[in-house]
């Protein structure tokens, strides 16, 4: 018996024919409805002609949760009075109640994705809902795009919904061809906004950890809304350690009944969430308590502010969940929750100015999250780049490279990105490609069984209490009676028979002969050496070997395991789930299995690599055979011959670290490259550039053929760094021959000494004679056209002047130094025309002899 007196109180029907109209003229709508109105169970029955005489029709509707899915299926069964299975079925991950005559099936985006990929028409389906589409999780995008492809290319008549409160509804009616946006106007009830802000300042989230001051803060302002406000209270935490620390800091408030709602929460404990309560409740929720579940009797929400979604460090190889500030749009569906029934109240943990500086959506997941599941997906479909699929927003490029090399490594693609027969089977086990590479490879191993075990405990966040040794995990698992261990039975069964059942359409039998719990022989043995083995074949570049104080993954990061971790000191773990903490150097084991060596090398196998190595270290050349998996060095022995060209590039890091220092630079060839430099920066070409990067550019044509028979750092320093150098000079113009007149070594001065010229700074020459030996000498001496800066020495070789105008300085500034140089050397000449003199090196006396 259809229960039309709450059929009609939605207040969705008024835009039904209004659906119904652009369904029937475009074949796709956009409907935009707030919460409350009935858009998730009102309108599939309307589609599917259950409520009147219209048309029956088979109708799908994605919801983005289980939970959801399997309420709303619930939900829609009782208006119609009958029990969920007949018309109304629900189809989630390891759980399916559908009947004969099921025409509405409620099914989550990840079920229907697996269906669209072994059934890309949909026989027998008519219209498809994708419910609450606005949270852009990244299975309901893909399975937009591909039932947008479907809909193009084989069924024109399948009717497509994009359903939400609060989306884009202009992104989502052009990716769907135009489609019309359909309003229905809601009747929520007023929610009065009450900010309550913690006293003092807390600590920003950091990847999961959540500051304890916020959440003592969150318990105490549920306390005060019980105290303040009627009705149940609804509180949202971003994850299953706030909850239960909420929940603890809470106790049991008299007449109150806590409730945790989460995706990992048992069935029972889900239902007693949607049904209303005889005692006064508060229950606390993670974001899957936003949208597509009206939880009854609440009157007042508390909304910590935060949330969980996925981010992937390429660099790293690690992908996790990591808090961050909910979104303008989270945060209105989340107080929408208080004005389902009546007016109500929204306490928000944060201040209304740090509200309007919210991100206005939250992030869509294609942007930010590890996409080797979604690169399967359109690999399989047909179009591994993406580039054809009607996307709300394209993938990144650098993420689908990340995820095509993932997949590469565990042979789910080619060489051109196209699906491979093992990828197809992958795609269909229902779990993460890396997942489903565990289970095929490590099966023949352990078992169908075992593996599967193995695989449900990686696939699902394992509870906080069981610790992060995943050998012992699994054996908690296997005797818990908790709602892990149930649904972990459950995914393990899922797991064994989506195995088998696809060696059967294979047609082999050897896999099912192996499927029992004992490992055939040869096989592995032990919990520990299985779940690592599982573990390393999922994750190959985080095996790790124990590198000091801390972990060295093949992938070339370093992990470390916390204090009194059954996993610490073990030579090799499997890194199963890991984090880097913000501002953290390393990454921190989460979950993980101790392993041998032999089962990193057949895991990582793809890695391995055998070479000789070459090196400069230490000053100077280093030869070493290296066996390595990834970054880990397996082991070092010295290498019986190592290559010419090895040492020959071993040579040349030398000198680009340490400089052509390494070379034997006598004076004279110091002094070559300098009156080099001085030509280069005062005539350019062709003379060369005999800078530390110019020379190593071109040490092919001057350093040769010494450093070719050079082996170590004692051969370069016996390269004449001069004879090598003048190789570089412009002999094939001619130049060459005019170095000693364009930039001489030395110059001669008017006492007849030939005086070095110091070319160190290369804009200005320098030239340091004694005073008395340029005596007539009316004009500075040049080189290649640059006036010398002459130091004039004393008799004694000390400074007495330096100018760069001689003429000058005899006419001003020789008097001064004159007066001061006769008193300290009076057997020397001091003529008071020095311009006219004659030059002397020597004495009074000897001079006039």
């Amino acid at each position: 018996m259809i229960r039309y007196d709450a059929v009609d109180r939605l207040p969705v029907r008024s835009a039904l024919p209004a659906l119904d109209d652009a369904l029937a003229g475009h074949g796709t709508a956009v409907l935009v409805a707030p919460p409350g109105t009935g858009k998730t169970t009102l309108v599939p029955l309307r589609l599917a002609g259950l409520l009147d005489e219209g048309p029956a029709r088979r109708v799908v509707v994605a919801e983005p949760r289980r939970i959801a899915a399997r309420a709303a299926a619930r939900r829609m069964a009782w208006l119609l009075g009958e029990r969920t299975g007949d018309s109304v079925g629900y189809t989630v991950r390891g759980e399916r109640v559908v009947g004969r005559h099921t025409r509405v099936e409620v099914v989550t985006t990840g079920v229907l994705l697996q269906r669209l990929q072994r059934d890309q028409e949909l026989a027998g389906v008519d219209v498809v809902i994708l419910d609450e589409c606005h949270e852009r999780h990244l299975d309901a995008d893909t399975t937009a795009a591909f039932l947008w492809d479907v809909r193009q290319t084989l069924r024109p008549d399948l009717r497509l919904v994009a359903a939400s409160a609060t989306t884009d509804a202009t992104g989502w009616a052009a990716l769907l061809g135009g489609a019309p946006v359909v309003e229905a106007a809601g009747t929520a009830h007023p929610v009065e906004v009450v900010w309550a802000p913690p006293a003092r300042p807390v600590r920003p989230p950091q990847g999961m950890r959540v500051d304890p001051a916020l959440l003592a803060h969150v318990a105490s302002v549920v306390r005060r809304a019980l105290a303040e406000r009627d009705g149940d209270v609804l509180c949202f935490l971003p994850g299953v350690g706030e909850i239960a620390r909420v929940a603890g800091q809470l106790g049991a408030p008299g007449g109150v009944d806590v409730l945790q709602v989460h995706g990992r929460a048992p069935a029972a404990v889900q239902d007693a969430v949607l049904t209303p309560g005889e005692r006064r409740r508060v229950v606390l929720a993670t974001s899957v308590a936003e949208s597509s579940l009206t939880v009854p009797g609440v009157r007042v929400v508390v909304d910590a502010g935060l949330a969980r979604q996925p981010r992937v460090d390429h660099a790293r190889g690690l992908s996790a969940l990591t808090t961050v500030r909910a979104s303008q749009a989270s945060g209105r569906q989340r107080a929408g929750r208080a004005g389902r029934e009546a007016p109500g109240t929204v306490y928000r943990c944060w201040t209304e100015a740090e509200d309007v500086r919210l991100p206005r959506f939250p992030a869509p997941e294609i942007k930010v999250a590890d996409l080797t599941a979604f690169a399967l997906q359109t690999a399989c479909w047909g179009d591994p780049d993406a580039t054809g699929l009607a996307l709300l927003d394209p993938p990144p490029a650098g993420a689908m490279a990340a995820a095509r090399s993932v997949l590469t490594a565990v042979g789910a693609v080619d060489g051109d990105g196209r699906a491979t027969a093992r990828g197809v089977r992958m795609s269909r086990l229902g779990v993460h490609p890396r997942l489903g590479r565990a289970l095929l490879d490590a099966a023949p191993s352990v078992g169908a069984e075992r593996a599967a075990e193995a695989v449900a405990l990686i696939g699902e966040e394992t509870p906080r209490e069981y610790g992060d040794d995943l050998a012992a995990a699994l054996r908690t698992a296997r005797r818990g009676g908790d709602a892990y261990a149930a649904r972990w039975r459950t995914e393990a069964r899922r797991l064994r028979s989506a195995l088998t059942e696809r060696d059967e359409a294979a047609g082999g039998t050897g896999q099912r002969a192996r499927a029992g719990g004992g490992a055939p022989d040869g096989g592995v043995r032990g919990d520990d050496l299985l779940v690592g083995l599982v573990a390393a074949l999922a994750f190959p570049e985080r095996t790790a070997r124990a590198d000091g104080g801390s972990y060295l993954m093949v992938s070339g990061t370093r992990a470390e395991v916390p204090d009194g971790s059954p996993l610490r000191g073990s030579p090799w773990i499997a890194v199963a789930v890991a984090d880097r903490p913000v501002g953290g150097g390393h990454a921190r084991v989460r979950l993980g299995a101790v392993i041998d060596e032999g089962v990193a090398r057949r895991a990582a196998g793809s890695l391995h690599d055998e070479r000789d190595e070459v090196h400069w270290a230490d000053g100077d050349v280093v030869a070493r055979r290296v066996e390595r998996l990834g970054a880990v060095e397996l082991s070092v022995r010295t290498p019986a011959r190592t290559a010419s060209a090895d040492v020959r590039a071993a040579l040349l890091e030398g000198l680009a670290k340490e400089g052509f220092g390494l070379l034997r630079w006598s004076p004279e060839a110091k002094a070559l490259r300098q009156r080099l430099a001085f030509l280069r920066q005062r005539l350019g070409e062709p003379w060369p550039d005999v800078a530390d990067d110019a020379l190593y550019a071109r040490v092919d044509e001057w350093l040769e053929p010494e450093l070719g028979r050079a082996r170590r750092r004692a051969d370069l320093g016996r390269i004449h760094a001069g004879q090598a150098l003048g190789r570089l000079l412009p002999w094939t113009t001619g130049e060459a021959a005019r170095l000693d007149e364009l930039a001489p070594e030395r110059i001669a001065v008017p006492s007849g000494s030939r005086v070095r010229i110091d070319y160190t700074d290369p804009a200005q020459p320098v030239l340091a004679v004694k005073l008395q030996e340029m005596f007539g000498l009316r004009q500075t001496p040049s080189v290649a056209g640059v006036p010398l800066l002459v130091h004039l020495l004393s008799p004694a070789g000390r400074p007495a002047a330096v100018t760069a105008d001689l003429a000058s300085f005899w006419r001003d500034g020789y008097r001064g130094v004159r007066a001061e140089l006769r008193g300290r050397y009076p057997k020397h000449p001091w003529p008071e025309d020095p311009a006219t003199a004659r030059p002397t090196r020597h004495t009074k006396a000897r001079s006039e002899r």
